[in-house]
């Protein structure tokens, strides 16, 4: 993933990520693009992930599995937010059987694991990276562990409990009462 602040003349300050635009000048300090909407720092988690069209089918599973009130609550919470493109990308039919009201505690186990407690932005994660010489162990809201590394300078992986790696796209998008970390992959416990 590339990092760019670029400034054209007409437009002003304007960062890239990836080749995608996700903040002006006017916008940088405050909020960040994620999914075509902005994001406010002033909002909690649940109401700035119901305007993201990249995460339309996590909010319905935070929905199914009842964990709205949660993911509102004080925090600090850190998501590692799977985008819609995330979970297509999961067997056919999983996603599914997954918001199935039968399927609820396997539902919420999955979404808990996406979940840490603390506010964990890049410099956070790249610490406690740096501190464990190279990976770093966190422990989700389901009691499970969930690895943390660097792939070069600027970028950190996360690796589930089956040995997926996801790729954080979006870093720190700030919330009221935590940080979202956009990722590319569904985390799957153990």
């Amino acid at each position: 993933m590339s990092l760019r602040k670029i400034m054209p003349a007409a437009f002003g300050a304007v960062l890239l990520v990836g080749g995608s635009l996700v903040a002006t000048a006017a916008t940088m300090s405050n909020t960040v693009t994620v999914g075509g909407q902005p994001m406010f720092a002033s909002k909690n988690i649940v109401e700035n992930a119901v305007n993201s069209a990249d995460h339309t089918t996590l909010v319905a599973a935070v929905k199914a599995a009842g964990l709205v009130d949660t993911l509102e609550g004080k925090g600090p919470f850190t998501v590692f937010a799977p985008t819609n493109a995330a979970f297509a990308a999961l067997p056919a039919g999983t996603v599914d059987t997954l918001l199935k009201p039968e399927n609820k505690p396997m539902l919420t186990k999955v979404l808990t694991y996406h979940v840490v407690p603390g506010r964990l932005d890049f410099a956070a994660l790249q610490k406690l990276v740096m501190a464990g010489k190279g990976e770093a162990t966190l422990t989700t809201v389901a009691g499970e562990k969930l690895s943390v590394m660097m792939n070069g300078p600027h970028n950190i992986v996360v690796e589930d409990a089956k040995g997926n790696i996801a790729h954080i796209t979006t870093y720190d998008v700030t919330q009221s009462n935590g940080v979202i970390q956009v990722i590319d992959k569904v985390l799957l416990p153990g």
